[in-house]
């Protein structure tokens, strides 16, 4: 499958203006009506052969046959939504909608796999079937998980899946990935600490939820320092702390609650120091003659791309950019992808797309590099190619 340069640097234009019409009119989690409007116009046409919507609210997923024939079916994934925060960047297509913006670069997702679709369907030269993926809710709503819980995969038959994320700091037109765990399971919580107000000078007479708190707070980081293995990356960070009242500074309060976060890159990790958690929030109040009370967020479950699969996903990247731009052991991240549900279920990888010398994911002075949008739909091109016009069983 070849493509003329000058042909995909015109598509990568119009992709961008696509980009920044998302950019000036962000949605958050599944109410995206507009940005679901906009995919499902476009890829309408395209002239798709399938193009539905209403899945997991806004998600839309489109079909292309190739024209060679039937074979494997595959599925590339972005997500749509973005972020509840304030934009500071100044540019003239900024969000016009306060505190909201795309700080993650999800509008470069949405018109990178958009100008795939667009060349795909012009072209067809492939055997088999691609689905593509215009996913709601990744910033914690799991719209991943809703879109499996609704059929996605048996629906339209999806054999393998491919995702694909921008990553500041890494060259525009080069690529990253690792095989295994790559991406963090992330899971919240919530603790309220019920104890026996009373006057700060008898603190005999109470049952001090604060000491309770603190000494829980330092328990708490035992689990990673001293049950886990040292190479079994575990964070767990107490970043919420609400009690008493600066306007009586001489009362013991009778609760006060706490929360944070506990990051495992490990699912059987992820159990054990969920268990550990339980026991030693539990046992530090019943110590101190208080009663604690969990609400336990579960989170995303870590992002583990296949071994084959990643291997197949170098190698596309390798043909886009040469083996010298693509870093295929790169260090894991602490942050949290809900495509890890996907991943569950169905074989495949996450790539890193280099955004430049940009400021971070979720800063209020991000912006999606728009020279990175080329290099994307390209690195899908070839993976299509790898997987769709390829007899190899990898």
């Amino acid at each position: 499958m070849t493509f003329d340069a000058s042909s995909l640097a015109a598509l990568a234009d119009q992709a961008k203006e696509w980009r920044r019409t998302i950019h000036q009119h962000p949605e958050l989690l599944f109410d995206l009506p507009n940005t679901a409007a906009l995919v499902t116009e476009k890829l309408k046409e395209f002239g798709c052969d399938e193009v539905v919507g209403g899945i997991a609210k806004t998600g839309v997923v489109a079909v292309i046959n190739g024209k060679n024939g039937p074979g494997r079916t595959i599925a590339l994934r972005c997500d749509m939504d973005a972020l509840p925060m304030a934009e500071q960047t100044n540019l003239p297509y900024a969000s016009k909608v306060e505190n909201m913006m795309h700080a993650c670069g999800h509008d470069g997702h949405t018109a990178i796999l958009l100008a795939t679709a667009k060349q795909l369907a012009e072209t067809r030269d492939f055997t088999g079937k691609l689905v593509l993926i215009f996913q709601p809710a990744e910033e914690g709503g799991a719209g991943a998980r809703v879109m499996i819980e609704e059929g996605l995969l048996e629906r339209f038959g999806i054999e393998e899946v491919y995702g694909m994320h921008n990553q500041p700091g890494l060259a525009v037109g080069s690529f990253a990935i690792r095989s295994g765990a790559m991406l963090a399971g992330g899971d919240r919580f919530v603790i309220t600490i019920n104890g026996k107000g009373g006057h700060a000078a008898y603190p005999h007479l109470a049952h001090d939820p604060v000491l309770t708190g603190a000494q829980m707070i330092v328990a708490l980081q035992a689990i990673a320092s001293r049950f886990t293995n040292p190479f079994d990356p575990v964070v767990l960070s107490v970043t919420y702390l609400e009690a008493g009242s600066a306007g009586a500074l001489n009362v013991i309060p009778g609760a006060i609650r706490l929360g944070g976060t506990i990051r495992t890159m490990n699912a059987d990790t992820r159990k054990m120091v969920e268990a550990r958690f339980r026991e030693t929030v539990t046992s530090t109040a019943k110590s101190l003659g208080c009663e604690a009370v969990i609400d336990w967020r579960p989170g995303y479950p870590v992002t583990v791309n296949d071994p084959a699969k990643t291997r197949v996903a170098a190698q596309a990247a390798s043909v886009v950019s040469g083996a010298d731009r693509v870093d295929t052991n790169w260090p894991a991240s602490m942050g949290s992808e809900d495509f890890s549900y996907m991943l569950e279920k169905r074989p495949g990888a996450m790539i890193w797309l280099g955004n430049g010398d940009s400021a971070d994911l979720h800063n209020p002075a991000y912006d999606f590099n728009d020279n990175a949008i080329v290099h994307g739909v390209r690195y899908w091109l070839s993976l299509v190619d790898q997987r769709l016009n390829s007899t190899t069983g990898a």
